[in-house]
């Protein structure tokens, strides 16, 4: 059976592309640019069809990171930030709270935003890359995140091989993708990483190791004593009609996905990740002194097999600040 045309002709132009590699060095050095380019593009085009094939593509721009904004915090209900720098953020203490916790050589950052965690845990002393959906994010870097963030999305593939990272976090980013993307985004976070992933996701219900979730800015407020009255037996996700709207009436920082405690525990299981619930309480205990604990209703999850020296806290008997953290939130509560 004879080959396709196109088949055929791409290999004659292979052949003679790898003749002409092999006789000229400097066509050599033009077609790895080349090659990197477009390896870059690809990215690049995955990533922003992933974002807009979610319905709030559009939303990750610069004006979600503060641009153009009233810098004094009058957002005037819309979704993103007045501003967006390292210390509204919180990235010191989410940085020092991995580095504290997890003894990793390496890790990556998923929707990383322009870089602040990444520049953070890097000043630490971990190998840190990060990527995001946002070319806007990824092409404005924080200072010390510069030439270690990508453009890509986990929909779409992420750029890196099996089990390349340590850790592997996601902070704030999957309820960003509608429900029946999630199995397939968290598989993905499984496969770069070898030992542990750590996420932060918006939650409501019972949580087993710190704090509980809730509806309230997440649900719209004439439906939350509606699912309050559900009781624990509701695990979500809402759905995208009941979903807290801003002054646009887009859901609210682009969250599409909220559900319970148990949902996302039960979705991480699925792609072979145990919750390790002591390990969260004490990142839990770790920003009780800012007063973060309610707010930020974090995971972390166990590659089948990594080792547990890795989970081993530096200075435990030690407070953040005391190991050398500075940030106002921690001035503010010991004033």
């Amino acid at each position: 059976m004879s080959r396709p045309l196109h088949e055929a002709a791409f290999d004659q132009l292979q052949r003679a592309t790898v003749s002409v590699a092999a006789r000229y060095p400097s066509a050599r050095r033009a077609m790895a640019r080349a090659g990197r380019g477009l390896s870059e593009a690809a990215a690049r085009g995955g990533a922003l069809a992933e974002a807009r094939s979610s319905g709030v593509g559009h939303l990750y721009q610069g004006s979600y990171f503060g641009e153009g904004r009233d810098p004094s915090g009058d957002r005037a209900g819309r979704s993103g930030y007045a501003r967006y720098d390292r210390i509204a953020s919180n990235a010191d203490i989410a940085g020092w709270l991995l580095w504290r916790n997890f003894r990793v050589r390496n890790s990556l950052d998923v929707g990383c935003a322009t870089g602040y965690l990444v520049e953070v845990l890097r000043e630490l002393g971990v190998d840190a890359d990060g990527c995001d959906v946002s070319a806007y994010a990824v092409d404005h870097p924080a200072p010390g995140a510069a030439g270690h963030l990508r453009v890509a999305g986990l929909l779409s593939g992420l750029p890196w091989p099996d089990g390349r990272f340590e850790l592997v976090t996601a902070l704030e980013t999957l309820e960003h993708l509608p429900p029946d993307r999630v199995h397939a985004a968290i598989g993905e976070l499984r496969r770069v990483c070898s030992a542990y992933v750590y996420a932060t996701i918006p939650s409501f219900g019972g949580n087993v190791s710190g704090p509980d979730g809730h509806f309230e800015g997440k649900v719209r407020p004439e439906r939350v004593a509606e699912y309050i009255a559900r009781g624990a037996d509701y695990t979500g996700p809402v759905p995208e009609a009941d979903l807290a709207r801003d002054a646009d009436g887009r859901p609210v920082e682009g969250h599409l996905t909220i559900a319970s405690f148990g949902w996302w525990t039960e979705r991480f299981a699925e792609a072979g990740l145990t919750r390790c619930p002591d390990v969260e309480q004490r990142l839990y205990a770790d920003i009780e002194p800012a007063d973060l604990a309610p707010f930020w209703n974090l995971y972390v999850f166990r590659v089948p097999g990594a080792p547990d020296g890795i989970c081993e806290p530096r200075q435990p008997d030690r407070t953040l600040a005391e190991l050398g953290l500075r940030h106002p939130l921690l001035e503010a509560a010991s004033a």
